[in-house]
């Protein structure tokens, strides 16, 4: 990477439609790939019940590290891309997806803008993000609040390690 120092980014990931991990290891590789981007660290990959509209297939989940040059928004577009590439269609919020991509936190960013908000509005309320970020991010603090912290006080029913090994994303 050159240019403007780069910023730590933890992202969440998910899916419950086809070969999830398949389509994680494509984005997060893609990620790497960008010569403005590299993926530091990942979480294992979680089995986790649907949250919001829970009559749907459960979902496979997982977090990742990064450090860019990307400012909020362009990260947000290589997301999407991403999210295309691997066939996301947004029919229905909080719905199936093959693969979903949000940005948890940016490193001394806060931001409410329209098209994206920083840290993500719902970490607190969603053990599937809290517990594979607690992973790789122990000491991160969200508003006031450790993620560990923050991971042990909530109902986490049904949420199940699949896959311990943290680089099984370089390899899929």
């Amino acid at each position: 990477m050159t240019g403007a120092a780069p910023r730590k980014v933890w992202l969440g990931f998910g899916g419950n439609i086809g070969d999830v991990t398949s389509a994680m290891g494509v984005a997060l590789r893609s990620l790497d790939d960008q010569a403005n981007t590299k993926v530091v660290n990942v979480s294992s990959i979680y089995k986790t019940p649907p949250w919001g509209v829970t009559d749907q297939p459960w979902f496979q989940n997982c977090c990742a590290e990064i450090e860019t040059q990307l400012s909020p928004e362009q990260l947000l577009d290589v997301c999407q891309d991403a999210e295309r590439a691997g066939k996301r269609e947004r029919i229905l919020r909080w719905g199936p997806r093959t693969i979903d991509i949000d940005i948890l936190v940016y490193d001394g960013v806060e931001q409410n803008e329209q098209r994206l908000t920083i840290p993500h509005p719902r970490i607190a309320e969603r053990a599937f993000v809290l517990v594979p970020l607690c992973e790789i991010a122990a000491d991160l603090v969200l508003n006031g609040n450790n993620v560990c912290q923050l991971a042990k006080a909530i109902d986490k029913e049904g949420i199940e390690k699949t896959d311990s090994c943290t680089d099984w994303w370089k390899n899929q």
